[in-house]
């Protein structure tokens, strides 16, 4: 008892160490919907923005501030950190990939995504939204990461995808002893989609992901229409919002991407084949795009230039699905409807998750529209916007730097020349 009293006294008077940096940003554009500014100074203080200020300021112009830690960045463009609002960050398309679901433990899931997380991190990307994985590994990487025990992006976790029996989503093709048993993401009728959607809430699950309609990797020959019925949709979002989660939909095929619409979906992610229809239904409803335009170019490769890499029915979704998502993006973006950045990755390669914002622009978009929609729109459609998406006093220090203006050339996002997250350096 006395050596444990000690300690706790001794613990007690330990005095507690504020942590300054000041950031000197030769442009900052702290808001990607306004103008960028000249040399200002960032001041972060405890892993937040505590100030920004014209001009570059040393400790000195801080009260009781000795030692800041000063970062030179005068040269360089200087951001919020970017969000890619559509992930799989434990595991990474590859030949073996079909063996993996059987081999791979959740503890290996977990270290592997740790991997990937850091190179998504490096890639600039300070927040991701994680659609579907195994949930165990995933909440386990957004725990430590949240605690900082591992440096990687902000986690927003889904939890298992749900999927209806034999679609997409489902483990088929393995024999019944292997797979035999549907994980608890399957579902079959709204009574049943509801549990299904409660038991991913229960376990942590921060968002919803479902699919509306089949899928171009799917190891079956289903299509990419309609799977889930209006009302298994319906009870799927109703249940979700009724717990305090947003909801994502995968949609390829349109009459998918309109009953998840017309079910109230916060985002259709691919969102393949809209039309104007479906366009409408975005308006009324205010739901967000995210486009994925690098899934669709990495799967049109793999099939057009690795015979054999895919089954043959997913290489035949591939070449329908993916020359045609540029096209859809554009159309939605010219009509007005709300666009959150989103990759897949890990059907793609991690760490290139910038190469989205180069595919944008090439479907039409203005590179300004694009930085929003990596910043300050994702940040919306994750519920965060008091926390990232801007560079503002108060919210976390999530910032990146490069050494172009990509309001002129989006490509120099493709390598930061710096990276903070939560006031700590990850790139410099």
């Amino acid at each position: 008892m006395v050596i444990v009293s000690g300690i706790f006294s001794n613990a007690a008077l330990a005095e507690k160490t504020d942590h300054w940096s000041i950031i000197h940003a030769g442009t900052l554009m702290a808001d990607a919907r306004k103008k960028a500014t000249s040399a200002q100074s960032i001041i972060v203080k405890n892993g937040k923005i505590y100030d920004i200020r014209a001009g570059y300021i040393s400790s000195s112009d801080l009260p009781n501030v000795k030692n800041a830690n000063i970062i030179d960045l005068k040269d360089q463009f200087v951001m919020a950190g970017m969000i890619d609002s559509h992930t799989h960050v434990t595991g990474q398309m590859a030949p073996h990939s079909r063996e993996q679901a059987v081999t791979t433990t959740n503890s290996e899931y977990a270290l592997i995504g740790s991997v990937y997380a850091r190179r998504i991190l490096n890639a600039g990307f300070t927040t991701i939204r994680n659609v579907g994985g195994p949930r165990e590994a995933v909440f386990a990487l957004r725990n430590s990461i949240r605690k900082g025990q591992i440096l990687g992006p902000r986690i927003v976790a889904g939890g298992l995808t749900i999927s209806p029996l034999g679609g997409h989503g489902d483990n088929n093709g393995f024999r019944p002893d292997v797979f035999g048993k549907p994980h608890s993401g399957i579902c079959n009728g709204a009574d049943d989609c509801r549990r299904a959607v409660r038991d991913q809430i229960k376990y942590g699950a921060d968002m919803i992901k479902y699919v509306a309609t089949g899928g171009v990797l799917s190891k079956i020959a289903t299509g990419t229409g309609q799977q889930f019925t209006d009302a298994e949709q319906a009870a799927i979002v109703q249940s979700a919002h009724a717990m305090g989660r947003k909801v994502a939909a995968h949609a390829h095929g349109k009459g998918g991407i309109d009953a998840a619409l017309r079910a109230g979906v916060d985002s259709i992610e691919h969102g393949s084949f809209l039309d104007k229809g479906s366009i409408k239904l975005f308006k009324k409803t205010g739901a967000y795009l995210v486009p994925t335009l690098l899934a669709g170019a990495t799967v049109v490769d793999i099939a057009t230039n690795k015979p054999g890499f895919f089954m043959p029915e997913v290489a035949a979704k591939a070449k329908a699905v993916g020359p045609i998502m540029a096209h859809a993006l554009y159309a939605a973006y010219k009509a007005g409807v709300k666009i959150a950045f989103g990759t897949d990755s890990g059907v793609s390669v991690h760490g290139i998750n910038g190469q989205e914002l180069v595919l944008m622009v090439k479907a039409g978009m203005r590179a300004k529209d694009v930085l929003i929609s990596a910043t300050v729109s994702a940040a919306d459609l994750l519920d965060r916007t008091a926390t990232i998406g801007t560079l503002e006093k108060g919210k976390s220090a999530d910032i990146i730097a490069a050494s172009g203006n990509p309001l002129k050339d989006i490509s120099t996002l493709l390598h930061p020349t710096f990276v903070m997250v939560r006031g700590r350096v990850a790139v410099e």
